[in-house]
């Protein structure tokens, strides 16, 4: 039977992993090794590994998550039904088409069509107490008006001679305007009106201006 060699300090062979045996206790047993199932993290995961998972998905992933995406549905829909979000949702939807076309500029927005960039402007200086003004583009062959000292709850309105008329009230401010009426090649006429809400704010009683082809745009 071979015997150690009580000279011999050699230690002991490397495992398969090439690392040294497990230590043992001071009663002589060899310690237990960690849990498989224990995920606290080690000096050596990697910085992806679930050990050290980011917070921010423990957090998304948890009853957070969901009051977070109501608390996002909520500031969408509110911004949709406040007069800001409509106006934004009208310049979306309300594609270009003329000028150009006259009847395709009928009932748009002016500014969301271009019309307001060659548009003239009939805006009488004395005894316009709402600031009233018509505009003309010729270009789109059509008018709209526009109230600029006014009050939420009046009206602006626009109206062509043997042609349409178009309403637009104040939501909010003190400015509004209506979107366009189609006016003939050739001679028409424009009346445009300033219409306070009963009860509100606005002092002045209802104003009205007219103009023709040949007034004098600005």
């Amino acid at each position: 039977m071979t015997t150690a060699n009580p000279d011999d300090n050699s230690t002991a062979p490397a495992g398969p992993s090439g690392n040294s045996p497990a230590p043992a206790d001071p009663g002589g047993n060899p310690t237990t090794p960690a849990d498989p199932g224990d995920d606290s993290p080690t000096p050596g995961d990697p910085p992806n590994s679930p050990a050290r998972s980011p917070w921010w998905k423990k957090w998304l992933s948890g009853p957070a998550a969901l009051a977070y995406a109501v608390a996002i549905v909520g500031a969408v829909v509110t911004a949709v039904v406040t007069p800001v979000g409509d106006h934004v949702l009208n310049s979306l939807f309300d594609e270009p088409s003329c000028p150009g076309d006259g009847a395709a500029c009928d009932g748009k927005n002016p500014q969301n069509q271009g019309c307001a960039e060659d548009a003239g402007t009939f805006k009488p200086t004395v005894g316009n107490p709402a600031h009233l003004q018509i505009r003309y583009s010729e270009d789109c062959e059509a008018v709209w008006a526009k109230i600029e000292k006014g009050s939420p709850g009046d009206q602006v309105t626009v109206s062509v001679t043997g042609g349409k008329t178009r309403t637009a009230e104040i939501a909010y401010g003190n400015d509004q305007f209506t979107h366009m009426v189609t006016v003939p090649d050739g001679e028409f006429r424009v009346t445009a009106c300033a219409v306070p809400k009963p009860g509100g704010k606005s002092t002045f009683e209802r104003y009205c201006i007219q103009a023709t082809e040949a007034t004098a745009w600005r």
